[in-house]
């Protein structure tokens, strides 16, 4: 317990903002849960949350600014403890990333991994994914959205609350050029089915897989939660979906 901090040792000048209401009552990207930062997280939040986290969650956001260039653009939403994203950033210092996450724990561990890293093309939101993509992220701007494991919301009565459901993948494709393409990964088979019937019921995507098939050797880096579910037995599913016109 020595290197953790207690939620109320947690405070900042961004906590005031922390959980916002979402634009859409009806759907969030998260669920708030406890949880505590270690020492290294809360410092890194303390030290770096205005050079790696944007704050404006109002304003379309312009990456050739943020970034100082034009480049692909990768967001990811929900990027957990940012180590797949961290890798991926500095795997392709060709492509630009932004990711979203509301967890102050995950939010900290990223840039503790920027910092160190010193990867120059991957900044933050930590904020509700619903609306930075109403607010900030400019229509037809994205080149690729990843979402890997998603909250399955087990229970049957549940499922209402998963994140992939048809308006908000429409919400993703108006984010994204044509040619872009969305990248799902989950570890639970029952909500892979249900994002196959999403992703394939929508006329402006096109599964690269082949019809009604997962997606094989996609490149991505395999995270501590995969790692730990293969421990356990499980099997991962991943989605690869092109946007092939534009809406």
């Amino acid at each position: 317990m020595g290197n953790e901090i207690t939620p109320e040792q947690q405070a900042s000048p961004a906590d005031a903002n922390d959980t916002p209401a979402p634009v859409r009552k009806a759907l969030r990207s998260y669920v708030i849960r406890s949880g505590r930062q270690t020492v290294a997280q809360h410092e890194a939040i303390e030290k770096h949350w205005s050079t790696y986290v944007i704050e404006d969650h109002q304003s379309v956001l312009d990456t050739n600014v943020l970034f100082g260039r034009s480049a692909p653009l990768v967001l990811e939403i929900g990027f957990g403890m940012g180590d797949s994203l961290a890798e991926m950033a500095t795997n392709h210092p060709d492509k630009d990333y932004i990711g979203i996450e509301v967890h102050r724990a995950g939010v900290g561990k990223l840039i503790n991994y920027i910092e160190h890293g010193s990867i120059r093309n991957l900044r933050i939101y930590c904020h509700d994914a619903v609306e930075i993509l109403a607010n900030c992220i400019p229509d037809h701007s994205l080149d690729l959205v990843q979402i890997f494991f998603p909250d399955p919301w087990h229970k049957k009565k549940h499922q209402k609350r998963r994140l992939i459901q048809t308006p908000f993948v429409l919400d993703l494709i108006r984010k994204l050029k044509p040619g872009g393409h969305i990248h799902l990964a989950t570890d639970w088979h029952h909500y892979a089915e249900q994002m196959m019937d999403v992703l394939s019921g929508i006329n402006t995507l096109r599964n690269t897989a082949g019809s009604n098939q997962y997606a094989q050797h996609t490149g991505r880096p395999e995270t501590k939660f995969e790692r730990r579910g293969n421990r356990l037995g499980h099997g991962v599913w991943d989605l690869m979906f092109e946007v092939v016109s534009a809406q």
